[in-house]
């Protein structure tokens, strides 16, 4: 078994009309073995920018702080908030320092990016475990379940959804992907982001 599959865990981001929404599930395993299900995987890093970050729980935590600690230092240093397309590189070149030794975690972004008019656009985007970004316009993945949660989203995103409608596609998404994943699941939890709030919802999931 691969280091990534070992507290399983899964995360996905989508994009909406003047929206965005992640989620992930709320298991923590020893392999097969369940441990907890109130993991939560989804981290505010500023008020628009929320990172999900599955994978080893162990670094989770640590990469949590750390993405925190530099955060923090960056808007004492630069007197504003840090937008998520800055946040994504922040990420990439934070696991890119440890790739000879890396986290063993594959964290899936998702903010509203303020253009130079002042207007906000939905940002989605991930890296792999040593940092190489994936920009996304539709979603995107991470996890043990992220190859179910591919063939799902696939079927069911579709362009400029509401963020009710953006809510109900990515919960029925994650919901439908983990039930056919053994270390993914027991309940989840979603985060829909506008300009001008986040709503989070927690869901029941299946607890067999």
């Amino acid at each position: 078994m691969s280091i990534m599959q070992y507290n399983g865990g899964s995360v996905i981001a989508m994009v909406g009309k003047d929206c965005v929404a992640i989620a992930s599930d709320l298991r923590l395993g020893n392999q097969s073995l369940g441990i907890s299900s109130n993991f939560e995987k989804i981290f505010a890093m500023t008020e628009r920018t929320y990172v999900g970050l599955p994978g080893l729980a162990t670094d989770v935590t640590t990469l949590h702080e750390q993405l925190r600690y530099r955060l923090n230092m960056y808007t004492i240093k630069e007197e504003r908030t840090m937008e998520p397309e800055t946040f994504i590189h922040l990420v990439s070149s934070t696991l890119y320092e440890k790739r000879w030794g890396p986290y063993f975690i594959e964290p899936v972004l998702a903010g509203m990016q303020k253009t130079p008019s002042g207007a906000f656009r939905p940002f989605v985007a991930s890296t792999d475990l040593i940092g190489c970004i994936n920009f996304a316009k539709d979603f995107v993945v991470a996890g043990t379940a992220s190859e179910k949660l591919f063939g799902v989203a696939e079927g069911l995103w579709e362009p400029d959804l509401e963020p009710e409608d953006l809510f109900e596609t990515i919960s029925q998404t994650l919901l439908n992907a983990v039930d056919r994943d053994a270390y993914s699941g027991w309940g989840a939890v979603v985060h829909v982001i506008t300009k001008d709030k986040v709503v989070k919802r927690t869901l029941k999931g299946r607890m067999d």
